[in-house]
């Protein structure tokens, strides 16, 4: 369901015209349903009930702040990939425990504020990464949840400038990596 139709040759969104919105906004501009954002916001929450996921939305997708309220104020996580986008979902008034923290390049300085603010986890890309969380969260005396993103090595039939599982791409960590990782008897994990 959405909530933008033509009644009588005329576009609304939501019961209103779209053409009344634009003679009082400056053109171009973006506009947004809530009751649809939020409608296919809980069929996904409501398709993995069983679960109990933590669904999260990408910042990087959208990061106007009244789309992340929304789906904050409806329970939903945010997906960060920066400091910029920790800042908005921060703005948004996300608890940390449902932001994950995503992304390659992650800089010291972002790693230290989003352990500071206490968010679920990171989304590791490399052994140096983890090095660094470990570092940052040991100095800081914190225990941080992490992830690893493991790359495949697989050849997807995609566009090569979206393909993020093939091994010599920048993401996530090989599987000899992570073996090394899981067995190191602690001296690289959290």
């Amino acid at each position: 369901m959405h909530e933008f139709a033509f009644k009588d040759n005329e576009l609304y969104c939501e019961n209103i015209k779209v053409r009344d919105i634009a003679r009082r906004v400056p053109t171009p501009f973006y506009l947004y349903s809530y009751k649809t954002l939020i409608d296919h916001y809980r069929k996904l929450k409501a398709a993995f009930r069983s679960i109990r996921p933590l669904i999260c939305f990408s910042v990087k997708s959208n990061s106007n702040l009244a789309v992340l309220r929304a789906l904050v104020k409806n329970g939903a996580g945010l997906d960060c990939v920066s400091g910029g986008e920790l800042y908005r979902a921060r703005l948004a008034g996300i608890d940390p425990k449902r932001v994950v923290y995503a992304g390659v390049g992650k800089k010291a300085d972002e790693i230290e504020d989003a352990v500071k603010f206490g968010i679920f986890f990171f989304n590791v890309e490399s052994e140096d990464e983890l090095k660094e969380i470990q570092r940052i969260a040991g100095t800081l005396n914190k225990n941080v949840n992490v992830a690893l993103r493991i790359n495949p090595d697989i050849t997807p039939k995609t566009h090569r400038y979206i393909a993020t599982g093939k091994g010599e791409t920048k993401f996530g960590l090989d599987f000899e990596t992570v073996h090394k990782i899981f067995n190191s008897n602690g001296d690289i994990l959290i």
